[in-house]
């Protein structure tokens, strides 16, 4: 077993974790029928309000308003076509956040919620962005508890998250948490499918989502899910990135919790990178789409991931699809992205600049194109 994932990394940050986000799929909420298990989501809501009541700001990711919406419907299982999903989706939704509100409401102290419903087209406009945020943070503020899910009566395939782990991760960036929980059906990360290998072992730590760590993962099992382990992989390498740290374990029993956040050695755990990325930086670099890419040539790429340097033109080699000025553009050198940012040019004017020192661009462009040299300023850059 490779040294990223044979060693025991402290788990002490996470004792120290003061903002949190939980995620829950349908397997926990629905297990294999079409109903809601609200025994769960009551003690599910306990075990958020422990964390509260402890100091730690906590949102719930919910999945299983399709699932709860077969079962309203009269589904016996998951339907196929976007209309029905959509429509169960609809009915489910409702249901499930009554479920979670008389669930709060039971608590002790007694708390509000809060609903957020996302599409990834939400989160694309920084408008809507920092709204989702604003609306976030305020909720913390009022000791309500945020739950979110994917707005599924709306989403299509071009707009959607594809599944809640991707969504929780984006979430934790927007909210700025300090930990994301991942609650699944399984223990943590195996070494492989416990269900085809009773003597699969659990992986503790996780330090590098290596080649070797991303075979391990497997298609879900779950016939409402939409997730897997790729896609919790997929939230870890998010999460590793951004600098705050994920938990994924076997959320059965809630209280688990509970052991998550006094450190107890249970699931796995992803260790971050040692600097966290600031929201708008996460912003960048996850949730919006790039509109083309710049392709670099080796000097400017290392001046921009060890110099801490903006992207000049000089450094530019060719330019790929077709952009506005102040539209994120994906920086490429030797056919890999390695960075993204906005681009302070359209791809018209950086086609006209591109390998040009700062004192030539004076005159190729219009008077009002620019107010600067840099084709992507640091300050709207992200190293990936």
């Amino acid at each position: 077993m490779s040294s990223e994932i044979a060693g025991e990394s402290s788990r002490a940050a996470i004792t120290r974790a003061r903002r949190i986000i939980v995620k829950v799929g349908t397997a926990l909420l629905t297990g294999e029928t079409t109903r809601v298990n609200q025994r769960f989501i009551a003690r599910l809501c306990q075990g958020v309000n422990e964390l509260w009541k402890q100091g730690r700001e906590t949102a719930i990711v919910t999945s299983g308003a399709i699932g709860a919406g077969c079962g309203v419907l009269g589904y016996k299982e998951k339907p196929t076509s976007l209309s029905e999903r959509q429509a169960c989706a609809a009915a489910g939704q409702v249901e499930l956040m009554k479920i979670y509100a008389q669930a709060f409401k039971r608590v002790k102290p007694a708390r509000a919620v809060g609903q957020l419903l996302l599409t990834r087209d939400t989160l694309i406009s920084r408008r809507r962005y920092l709204n989702s945020r604003n609306t976030m943070m305020t909720l913390f503020q009022r000791s309500a508890v945020p739950i979110v899910n994917e707005n599924d009566t709306i989403s299509v395939e071009e707009i959607r998250f594809g599944d809640n782990d991707n969504l929780s991760a984006l979430v934790a960036g927007i909210a700025e948490s300090d930990l994301l929980i991942i609650l699944t059906d399984v223990g943590g990360l195996m070494d492989c499918d416990p269900r085809a290998n009773p003597k699969a072992k659990l992986i503790p730590t996780v330090a590098e989502l290596t080649p070797q760590i991303e075979a391990m993962a497997r298609p879900t099992g779950s016939f409402l899910g939409t997730g897997g382990m790729v896609s919790k992989l997929q939230a870890a390498r998010i999460a590793m990135a951004s600098g705050f740290g994920l938990v994924l374990a076997d959320g059965h029993d809630p209280e688990i919790l509970l052991d998550i956040v006094a450190g107890k050695n249970v699931g796995t755990y992803f260790k971050p990178r040692a600097e966290r990325i600031s929201a708008r930086k996460h912003w960048l670099a996850f949730t919006s789409h790039p509109k083309g890419a710049i392709v670099v040539d080796a000097g400017a790429r290392a001046a921009l991931k060890t110099g801490g340097k903006s992207l000049l033109p000089s450094g530019i080699v060719d330019v790929l699809g077709q952009f506005k000025a102040n539209e994120l553009v994906s920086l490429v050198c030797e056919n890999a992205e390695f960075a993204r940012g906005l681009s302070n040019f359209s791809s018209i004017d950086t086609h006209k600049i591109r390998g040009k020192k700062s004192a030539q661009i004076k005159g190729l462009l219009e008077a009002d194109s620019t107010s600067g040299v840099e084709s992507v300023h640091r300050d709207n850059l992200v190293i990936l």
